[in-house]
């Protein structure tokens, strides 16, 4: 009868979390994080090769070093390609089977079904987590998010049988996780938590110590990764006490949100102005909080254990070492909420233990509600459009939901909405460079040099090294008929990026149009050297080597034009002219 019901929990959880998130198979990559990991990543597009297991070992790109989850992102692509619904399927499948197996640990650990049950409902359909799930950049989420269940189901099974192959097995569940993402160095204080209760075995210190080298080697290999890439905000753009300040009242906000998972969305700007008071009144709470759960260790042990477990698990990313410009995120609930999970399902259900048709109505309430909540927040990410437009909706002064739309809409050919959204990035972050210089090419686009000229000087003012910004500048003094500042300016384009065709080849159409023939020509031919199927390049190169007397080099060159672009009027036109004259 006991695995009767079991089995009818697992069908259950399992259906239930197919059902909800089975939708997001028709959505689409998003551009926020995805072409890093997946669709403009060379690496991770060539497949699953020696080449890629190579680099996912050595690489901190995208700012962690976390191999296992580039090697399943790459098994993806050789198994489906670029396909997103697949790729989302891969996230459903690894969460859904996290769900399944947190409710085998917590009955393992505890012996209580049904509340186990409930909590593992709400790890795998509590809103808060369609973010983890439903973002196909957070694999690492998911994947990783998979490996604490199974560490802990192992460790579950040592604690019972203690072995050198039982501990072993343990072990490495745990390396790996840390392999899929660095978020668990907090877990062997998770297990020295659960020693306390529910396994009531002490403190067993001594056996956790490889734990907690493993956690120290990868906490500073993600710090050296950090520090390489310049993920980390630095304390110059984010001060200590701003960090603090946050951190206070992120611990109380995500509380609430687990209660009243309402406004939820991709991006938290940090607020504007102090945060003093609110962090005080937050800190003042959770000191309380703290106290209380502490002393009610003797009678109630899960309040004590769940509300340390969200304190301890959330620290690596509650932002005082802040990566990112986010105040608070959904995803850095994803392992911290379990413990919430425990301490309130646990507390409830003693409170109306004598109640049990009271208890079950408010269970039943409660996973209706993360359902039907669920879902509408799943349709969110159907796609840039919709994820960008909902964080709009959701919060104050998103800027970079703001900024992110305009670049989608941008790729869609829609300028004035685009040039709009940009605008208003501008007026909530006068001083971020990048949106002043993207605005600048859209103004330039829509055919508003002038106006786009002052956003791209405030740019290049903020910001002098920004990629792309002497390369947009020329091109608008270029329109206004500055030659000289235009040439000025690709020069320094070509300068900064000497690998940039781009750069090279409006230098040379610059130096062109000032008669500057034989420089135009170098620009030209460095051109085609980094590109060599422009044909817009070769043909120009050959209008300057025919003007510099050289026939043999701009024959060569429209004859290559010709046979990359073989309707190419102009190029067959100048060949013809050449070869008579010659």
């Amino acid at each position: 009868m006991s695995k009767t019901k079991n089995l009818r929990i697992y069908v259950l959880l399992a259906v239930a979390v197919f059902a909800v998130y089975v939708q997001m198979l028709h959505f689409d990559f998003v551009t926020y994080d995805d072409p890093d990991y997946v669709t403009a990543n060379p690496q991770v597009q060539a497949g699953l090769t020696g080449a890629g297991v190579a680099w996912a070992f050595r690489s901190g790109f995208a700012g962690n070093w976390f191999p296992l989850t580039w090697l399943s992102h790459m098994l993806d692509v050789s198994l489906f390609g670029l396909d997103p619904g697949w790729h989302h399927f891969t996230n459903l499948w690894l969460h859904a089977l996290s769900t399944l197996l947190w409710f085998a640990v917590l009955q393992r650990l505890t012996g209580a079904r049904w509340r186990s049950a409930l909590v593992a409902f709400l790890f795998g359909l509590h809103p808060l987590h369609v973010e983890s799930v439903a973002w196909i950049a957070e694999r690492k989420d998911v994947l990783s998010g998979l490996f604490w269940p199974l560490t802990l189901w192992a460790y579950a099974a040592y604690t019972a049988r203690p072995g050198v192959w039982r501990y072993a097995t343990t072990l490495a569940l745990f390396c790996l996780g840390l392999m899929a993402k660095p978020i668990l160095v907090t877990l062997p204080l998770v297990l020295l938590l659960l020693d306390r209760w529910p396994l009531r075995r002490g403190t067993k210190l001594l056996e956790k110590l490889p734990f907690f080298a493993a956690s120290a080697a990868v906490s500073l290999v993600t710090f050296l990764v950090h520090r390489e890439v310049g993920a980390a905000a630095t304390l110059t753009l984010i001060p200590l006490a701003t960090r603090l300040e946050n951190s206070l009242i992120s611990y109380g906000a995500y509380i609430l949100q687990m209660l009243w998972p309402a406004d939820l969305a991709v991006f938290y700007p940090y607020p504007q102005g102090s945060l003093a008071i609110p962090a005080a009144l937050a800190g003042v709470l959770l000191a309380a909080i703290t106290v209380l759960a502490i002393r009610a260790f003797p009678r109630r042990p899960y309040l004590t254990i769940g509300w340390l477990w969200y304190l301890i698990t959330l620290l690596p990313v509650i932002g005082i070492v802040q990566v990112g410009a986010q105040a608070r995120a959904d995803r850095y609930t994803y392992i911290p909420m379990i413990g919430l999970a425990i301490a309130l399902v646990w507390g409830v259900a003693d409170a109306l233990e004598r109640r049990p048709r009271i208890l079950a109505a408010v269970a039943v309430a409660a996973c209706l509600v993360c359902l039907v909540l669920t879902w509408q927040q799943v349709q969110t990410w159907r796609d840039s459009v919709a994820l960008y437009r909902h964080a709009i909706a959701v919060t104050d002064e998103n800027y970079v939901a703001h900024y992110n739309l305009a670049a989608v809409l941008e790729t869609r050919g829609d300028l004035a909405d685009a040039a709009a959204e940009l605008r208003e990035t501008v007026r909530i972050r006068p001083r971020f460079a990048p949106a002043h210089s993207e605005l600048g090419q859209v103004l330039g686009k829509l055919g508003l040099p002038g106006e786009a000229l002052p956003e791209l000087e405030q740019a290049k003012s903020l910001q002098p090294d920004l990629t792309d910004i002497d390369l947009r500048l020329g091109a608008v003094l270029g329109t206004l008929g500055r030659a000289d500042q235009a040439a000025a300016a690709f020069a320094e384009a070509v300068r900064l990026q000497p690998g940039n065709a781009d750069a090279h080849y409006n230098y040379g159409i610059s130096l062109a149009q000032q008669g500057k023939l034989e420089d135009a020509a170098r620009e030209f031919r460095a051109t085609v050297q980094l590109r060599p199927a422009d044909v817009e390049a070769r043909f120009n190169l050959g209008i300057a080597a025919a003007g510099l007397g050289r026939t043999d080099e701009a024959i060569a060159q429209f004859q290559e034009a010709l046979r990359l672009k073989p309707q190419f009027p102009e190029a067959r036109q100048e060949l013809e002219r050449l070869i008579q004259v010659k």
